[in-house]
């Protein structure tokens, strides 16, 4: 949350190691989004409504310009209830003490069809044309996913209402649901309990699948319903916020900057002896600005400008041409963090291959399928990254074009195979597509932010996010090596390539 010139980020961590368990609240905070000092932790186990944990949990600010924070606490039953906290003193600007009250647990399982170990992740409040505040809490009802939704007049006392916000049959349990409006075409935020405008559209985001998905839709005041604007029986054809390692994320209203951002978890991929080494498992991705595009079809996300702040040593590059097998090696600046934007221009559409629909139902299998050492009529194009002096290791993100029946379609693949010659390492081949109008849009865009294990690329504007996780043995003994290159039939020009090194973010220093 923003609050007071602070930023304020709140995180499921273990005090005592990094390995599951013992779970509380790590607190953090910021004036940028980008250096951060930590605190002590903000909410612990201590109450018989949270012995067994502090799960995941929203902040909202109240009217009297207040914030308060409910979260899941696991109980003495191991049931999972709905607590809430104050701090105790809001003229600390860090915030760094917060008080239970007695009246928790708040929310309870009960009601018939609840599975009380599937009840959990509170959204952010907000207020109905009523006054009511409102929130939404992840469950599994009757066997199936549901946001369910509760009223209250003063944000401590809550009554279910005798209908889910939405529920869908195609799951089973909704974790870290999120419920947020946005204007189409215009990437400004919307505060949920300010006045809606006309034409805002709202998003249901959850989480499920070891990804983030989300549906664009309308929130009936009247009814206080969620109605998508399309309902797909298939849970694999669901819109996703990112296509790689990218979990329980959540967005917040910044009243600073009027927008609106969406911060994502992303775990380790390599072994628990590892987080044990290191000391630390699981990292943040970098902030985005979350909008809908000008059609209502899908989120655009794009991360925040504060991370421009990072960026040291530039090198740039125009008219490149990249004709079959090219690599072209991106100098002058350090690999391992990096900020690189690069410009993709078709010269040619007439050999673009036909694009089957089922790719859709499984798209990591078609990056695995088509991957960037197979020649494609336009593509793969594209970036290496990480890589070794003799291309051993190597994490490539590319694109390849398709053409259905009315459309073009691009495939956008962060493929992991080659990333590490170290065994038993997840390395996956993500991927999403997106569609385009070549008769509009001459260029691909492609932006990857680079930290060591995290490559971060955002394809086409934002319109597919792939958050991935590496761990090359070349991280450890030297340089890395970065090109851009083409493996389709079809040349390809770069009009445009950027690339800076990025400083060294403060972040957790210990303060105060």
């Amino acid at each position: 949350m923003y609050y007071n010139g602070i930023y304020h980020q709140f995180y499921q961590y273990n005090p005592n190691g990094s390995l599951w368990g013992n779970i509380v609240w790590g607190h953090s905070v910021s004036t940028d989004l980008i250096n951060w000092i930590r605190l002590e932790p903000a909410i612990e186990r201590t109450t018989p409504s949270d012995i067994n944990g502090c799960w995941t949990g929203s902040a909202t600010i109240l009217k009297d310009n207040r914030p308060a924070i409910i979260y899941t606490g696991a109980d003495t039953e191991k049931r999972q209830v709905q607590n809430i906290v104050f701090p105790k003193n809001v003229s600390d600007p860090y915030l760094r003490e917060w008080i239970k009250p007695d009246s928790n647990p708040l929310i309870q399982p009960v009601g018939q069809g609840l599975n009380s170990g599937q009840f959990r992740d509170p959204t952010t409040g907000w207020i109905g044309p009523d006054g009511l505040w409102r929130i939404a809490v992840g469950a599994e009802l009757n066997g199936c996913s549901a946001a369910l939704l509760y009223k209250s007049e003063d944000f401590v006392h809550w009554t279910r209402v005798d209908h889910p916000l939405y529920s869908s049959n195609a799951s089973t349990m909704w974790e870290c649901p999120d419920f947020f409006a946005v204007l189409p075409g215009n990437n400004s935020g919307l505060d949920l309990s300010a006045a809606i405008p006309n034409g805002a559209k709202h998003v249901l985001k959850m989480s499920l699948d070891n990804c983030d998905k989300y549906m664009v839709g309308v929130y009936d005041i009247k009814s206080d319903t969620f109605i998508p604007d399309t309902i797909l029986d298939d849970r694999r054809l669901w819109s996703r916020i990112d296509y790689g390692n990218y979990y329980a994320s959540k967005s917040f209203f910044d009243s600073k900057r009027g927008r609106r951002i969406i911060w994502g978890w992303t775990n380790e991929t390599d072994s628990s002896s590892d987080d044990v080494a290191k000391g630390w498992a699981g990292i943040h991705a970098i902030p985005r600005t979350i909008w809908l595009d000008r059609n209502s079809k899908q989120l655009l996300q794009w991360p925040v400008e504060e991370i421009e702040s990072l960026r040291r040593e530039e090198v740039s590059h125009q008219g490149l041409e990249l004709k079959l097998g090219d690599l072209f090696e991106i100098k002058g600046i350090d690999t391992l963090q990096a900020n690189v934007e690069i410009d993709f221009e078709l010269t040619s559409i007439e050999s673009v291959d036909p694009f089957d629909p089922s790719w859709l139902l499984d798209i990591e299998k078609h990056c695995r399928e088509a991957d960037a050492s197979i020649h494609g009529g336009v593509g793969p194009f594209g970036l290496l990254v990480l890589a070794s002096d003799n291309m051993d290791e190597h994490t490539s993100v590319h694109f390849r074009i398709y053409k259905s029946q009315e459309k073009y379609m691009v495939l956008m693949c962060s493929d992991l195979r080659k990333s590490s010659l170290r065994p038993e390492l997840y390395t996956p081949a993500y991927g999403g597509f997106f569609e385009i109008d070549l008769k509009k849009e001459k260029t691909i865009s492609l932006r990857t932010l680079i930290d060591h294990s995290a490559v971060e690329s955002f394809g086409g504007g934002g319109r597919v996010c792939i958050m991935a996780r590496v761990y090359p043995v070349t991280l450890i003994n030297s340089s890395t090596r970065m090109y851009a290159f083409n493996n389709g039939t079809s040349t390809v020009k770069v009009p445009q390539l950027k690339a800076w090194s990025m400083n060294r973010a403060q972040v957790n220093v210990r303060k105060g």
